[in-house]
């Protein structure tokens, strides 16, 4: 089956500016209304690596006039009425993340920025965003329809585990009330539904279309041939079940083959369409060839957006992941089917790049989600159309997925040549065992793409948990840091160095797993700056082990570390030579009974007696109480703390206060 055409663009006027953020911007350019409003949880970026900056690029040069409502405030339907009554729909996203991810550390506490506002000022967008921002809508302008997309909408389309409330949460099409929620990359839907919604449709016509979800009416009958999942009240009271949908969820993944899938809660059904076809190289290069500023909106003045800073410079190359980890929603979002732009298209873009203002000729990143998947597909059309496997590298590479980094090597050689780029640099993640099949792959990366360091993920050290991860053995990590070592040599930079990024606390890990990652790093010199905690997103298997303690694919009864204080030993374990982790690391050995490791032996972790520094630091934590718990809903627009509300807090059990010593029992 053929990847998927976009519809044709005409030729629509398309402007270098940004589209308008205001009512004034709207009016200078003679709109009497926009076509569409796109409602965002992060800072409006028109740059590619931004979903509204790809989504309303898209739009406009289809022809319709889009208009961006960036990180409204949700206190009030006023922001929604900005722009006047939306011809055709809101477009609805939280942002290039999930709201509570954005919002909360792995241990519940607030984060400390948001990379996606200006500033990285926290509190500018709600918890779960696509909710209110839904409501805010259908309140603003009542009958302009509401369409939710985005990764939040993708990951919580059907009954899933809410990490944050400790529940099993209804689908995001009942809760929002959108008339139709997205899932997936939304460029082939975005201007579908446009085209739909303007030739006369309605809505409900929208529903067979492919990557979407609704909700039936209570009388209304599923689509026939169907899968038909556990409902919500039974995943919700019985893991076996949760388990069950899930396997049932991502075996249903591969848009060439998946089934549309039904799921009641109560008397009404929640219906997921198949997934949408990957699109063509010819429309990924028209993606992003349109005419992108590169820069957040003016309206932001100075006020640095860090997540722009990071990419700004950045190239992507293709998307899709077909590595499957289970810890990751990257699948889940943008697919397991690699789709690849043409050299032509990636060179065009770093040309432009090259002759941008202020460009300083080093190109930060070009890659994807992973760097050296580029052109990879399976040899076996007629095989990959009925295929069900979830990883092409799990737990071998499968034989007939085509590796040959053939493509990508010459895409790398003529990068360099484009005239005004000094560097080229790879930081996107690198899938190790593919690389090490590409001996000039890993010449040419060594040599010429690494700026001194390379990230890479081997995640864990403990079999069983690589392979509750879907990740190849640390073996693999320890011959590819060889040939990394060997290529770096023979390229005349012998002092670069890997930088490897390990999750603490995922399904399947204990202290015992934790100790013996622990001595990996000791014994290989690795002293890592920072430490991954595993977040259970919506959606995942990893999440879905994490909630049952169960496999969903074989059934085992998977360990999780779900305490507090577990975590918190499992973070410290990895980061032991930190005086401040001292006591949670002795608390460790010795809970794992592994005295062995506490002295000054070569294997000894930590020494017997505590340095003044884990003392000092220890004081100064327990001096720190002020200013704890505070929750996203306890922050002001402008980043300042307000008193306690006594409302929503993440992992509270009841919307009820306790009684006090005034009136209590």
């Amino acid at each position: 089956m053929a990847p998927t055409m976009l519809p044709v663009l005409n030729d629509a006027p398309r402007s270098r500016q940004p589209l308008p953020m205001s009512r004034e911007e709207m009016d200078r350019r003679g709109w009497d209304a926009a076509d569409v409003v796109l409602v965002t949880g992060d800072a409006y970026v028109d740059h590619p690596a931004f979903a509204m900056g790809i989504l309303g690029r898209i739009l406009e040069a289809a022809g319709y006039r889009v208009a961006i409502l960036a990180q409204p405030d949700w206190k009030s339907a006023d922001p929604w009425k900005t722009f006047g009554r939306p011809r055709l729909f809101f477009g609805v996203s939280a942002g290039n993340m999930d709201s509570m991810i954005n919002h909360y550390t792995a241990n519940k506490k607030v984060r400390n920025d948001d990379a996606y506002s200006p500033g990285g000022k926290i509190g500018l967008r709600p918890d779960r965003a696509t909710m209110p921002y839904c409501q805010r809508a259908r309140e603003a302008f009542p009958g302009v329809p509401v369409i939710a997309g985005g990764v939040e909408a993708s990951l919580r389309r059907l009954a899933h585990y809410d990490y944050w409330s400790d529940t099993v949460k209804r689908s995001i099409v009942l809760d929002s009330k959108a008339d139709l929620v997205v899932f997936g990359m939304g460029e082939q839907s975005i201007v579908e539904i446009a085209r739909r919604l303007a030739g006369g449709e309605t809505v409900r016509d929208l529903r067979n279309m492919r990557g979407v979800a609704y909700a039936l009416g209570a009388k209304e009958t599923p689509p026939e041939h169907a899968i038909t999942l556990p409902t919500y009240e039974e995943v919700k009271t019985d893991k076996k079940l949760f388990a069950k949908a899930t396997r049932i969820i991502h075996q249903e993944t591969n848009p060439l083959n998946a089934k549309t899938l039904v799921q009641y809660h109560d008397r009404q059904a929640i219906v997921a369409t198949p997934p949408s076809l990957p699109i063509s190289q010819e429309d990924m290069d028209r993606i992003y060839g349109l005419p992108y500023t590169r820069q957040p909106h003016p309206k932001y003045g100075a006020e640095r957006i860090p997540a722009f800073e990071t990419v700004k410079d950045s190239v992507t190359i293709m998307r899709g992941c077909f590595g499957g980890c289970t810890f990751c929603s990257i699948t889940a979002h943008q697919g397991r089917i690699i789709q690849s732009r043409s050299q032509t298209s990636i060179l065009t873009e770093l040309k432009t790049m090259a002759d941008t203002p202020g460009f300083k000729g080093i190109v930060s990143d070009i890659g994807g989600p992973t760097a050296n998947m580029y052109q990879m597909r399976c040899t076996k059309p007629e095989v990959e159309a009925r295929c069900k496997r979830l990883s092409c590298v799990h737990p071998k590479i499968c034989k007939l997925l085509g590796t040959d980094h053939g493509p990508l090597v010459e895409l790398m050689k003529e990068s360099r040549e484009v005239p005004g780029i000094r560097k080229v640099l790879v930081a996107s993640g690198i899938r190790t065992d593919l690389a090490q099949r590409s001996p000039e792959y890993m010449e040419q990366l060594a040599t010429h793409h690494v700026g001194g360091h390379l990230k890479v993920a081997p995640e864990h050290a403990d079999p069983e948990v690589l392979q509750r991860m879907k990740k190849p053995n640390i073996d693999d990590f320890g011959t590819f840091a060889k040939a990394f070592e060997e290529a770096s040599v023979k390229g005349g930079k012998p002092k670069q160095y890997l930088v490897p990024y390990f999750i603490a606390s995922h399904p399947g890990s204990d202290l015992n797993a934790m100790i013996d990652l622990a001595l990996f790093l000791k014994r290989n010199g690795y002293r890592p700056d920072q430490v991954q905690d595993f977040i259970p997103a919506p959606f995942d298997i990893a999440t879905c082990m994490y909630h049952t303690g169960i496999d969903p694919f074989t059934g085992e009864e998977v360990l999780v570390a779900k305490g507090l204080n577990d975590r918190k030993m499992q973070r410290a374990l990895m980061q032991f030579f930190k005086p401040e982790n001292y006591f949670l690391v002795r608390d460790a050995l010795q809970k794992a009974g592994r005295h062995d490791l506490i002295g000054s032996g070569c294997d000894c972790l930590i020494p017997a007696n505590p340095p003044r520094e884990a003392l000092r630091a220890r004081m100064e934590k327990a001096n720190q109480s002020l200013g704890e718990g505070k929750y996203v809903h306890q922050i002001e627009r402008d980043g300042t703390p307000r008193p306690s509300s006594g409302g929503y807090r993440p992992g509270r059990k009841s919307a009820q206060r306790r009684p006090g010593k005034k009136g209590g029992k």
